[in-house]
């Protein structure tokens, strides 16, 4: 399921296999929260090297439903990849005053933000819509709180997290660990524990010793600094086994990715590229460019000389600054597509680096040009 297969200090390369083809590690996911990545066709993901993506199981459920999904032949089939797909579980919801109600150990009560609806979801009935939407890896449901919560909130939604990785793969197990189409699904289970160092390493310990697939980490790059997000990854990982893939929830920028590959996580997921796109920002090899800033009105320069995709190869500084001033949405496909491409060939840099054994000249470069010590 997953194979090691070089090492530098805490940074691997491997191989994770699923049903629908293997993957390199450390790999980054693009987000696809209603079963598509803003701004970017499933072929052009695949294109750029794109092998994984993750959707929103209980986003999916409630539109377009799982009647539909199944109808199709599940969500692969339905959004036309065929690749990897995650789906995360909806946890991350309870973060939102539009989705949230309240909760307790049975289950999350949230407001369907297309009816309005109340709806009760439990460990169970989430593992049951990952089953029916057919994704490869199922991520189990657990409970996020806000990081800057009171200790005391934080311990008890790190209980009831283990508790309902307990009752996820239970269910799991008793379907024979597959989805509704006969497919194999792995399934990993999410850390939580805030910034509380016995509680992060508490929480890491009980969800390694249950046996998942694969081990998430959980409840991070939700408002904390970036020096808190480090420690609290250091906490957990002497804590899970080395030979299972660790995926580090949410983090997409170019420098947290580095940091924590050196730390030894596997796999990442975030909506931060195409997000940033959305407001113009732009990842370069020299640091993060604003686009719609009026140095850029004359500039006929490529929008990123050291990349290769086919933005950077197709239009200019100047091109892309009159469609973001003229409210253009063309200007986010661009960028999103640029943005995406950035990390999924870094990811591959980053492989190929650690295979040389060279990871770490290659992260120290890479981080000293992109804190933009060289201005484009």
């Amino acid at each position: 399921m997953f194979k090691i297969q070089n090492t530098e200090g805490g940074a691997r390369t491997g191989v994770l296999r699923t049903s629908h083809g293997n993957i390199k590690t450390p790999f980054f996911m693009p987000v696809a929260t209603k079963l598509t990545t803003k701004q970017i066709t499933p072929m052009e993901l695949h294109d750029m090297g794109v092998r994984s993506i993750i959707s929103n199981a209980y986003v999916s459920s409630l539109r377009p439903g799982l009647e539909v999904i199944k109808k199709a032949g599940g969500a692969h089939k339905f959004m036309q990849w065929n690749n990897c797909l995650f789906s995360d579980s909806g946890g991350f919801q309870m973060l939102s005053e539009s989705f949230f109600k309240d909760i307790d150990d049975t289950r999350v009560r949230f407001a369907d933000p297309f009816s309005g609806r109340i709806q009760s979801v439990s460990p169970e009935d989430v593992i049951q819509i990952e089953r029916e939407l057919g994704s490869d890896v199922a991520m189990c449901l657990d409970h996020v709180p806000h990081v800057r919560s009171e200790r005391c909130d934080i311990e008890d939604a790190t209980r009831r997290t283990h508790l309902w990785a307990e009752r996820c793969k239970t269910y799991h197990d008793a379907h024979d660990k597959k989805n509704f189409y006969g497919n194999r699904q792995l399934l990993f289970g999410i850390t939580q524990g805030g910034l509380h160092k016995d509680l992060r390493e508490k929480s890491a310990k009980c969800i390694d010793g249950l046996d998942f697939d694969g081990v998430a980490i959980g409840g991070l790059c939700i408002g904390e600094t970036r020096e808190e997000m480090k420690h609290a990854i250091k906490w957990q990982m002497p804590h899970i086994s080395d030979e299972k893939p660790r995926y580090l929830m949410g983090v997409g920028s170019p420098e947290d990715i580095l940091n924590s590959v050196e730390m030894g996580i596997d796999c990442f997921d975030s909506i931060y590229p195409t997000q940033n796109a959305r407001h113009n920002n732009v990842f370069t090899r020299n640091g993060n460019i604003r686009i719609d800033k009026g140095r850029f009105k004359q500039d006929l320069g490529l929008l990123d000389p050291a990349c290769d995709c086919y933005v950077c190869k197709t239009f200019t500084r100047a091109y892309l600054h009159h469609l973001s001033r003229s409210f253009e949405k063309t200007y986010q496909r661009y960028l999103s597509y640029h943005n995406v491409y950035f990390l999924i060939k870094m990811m591959e840099e980053i492989r190929d680096a650690i295979g040389k054994g060279e990871f770490g000249e290659y992260r120290k470069t890479f981080i000293e040009l992109y804190k933009n010590t060289k201005k484009i």
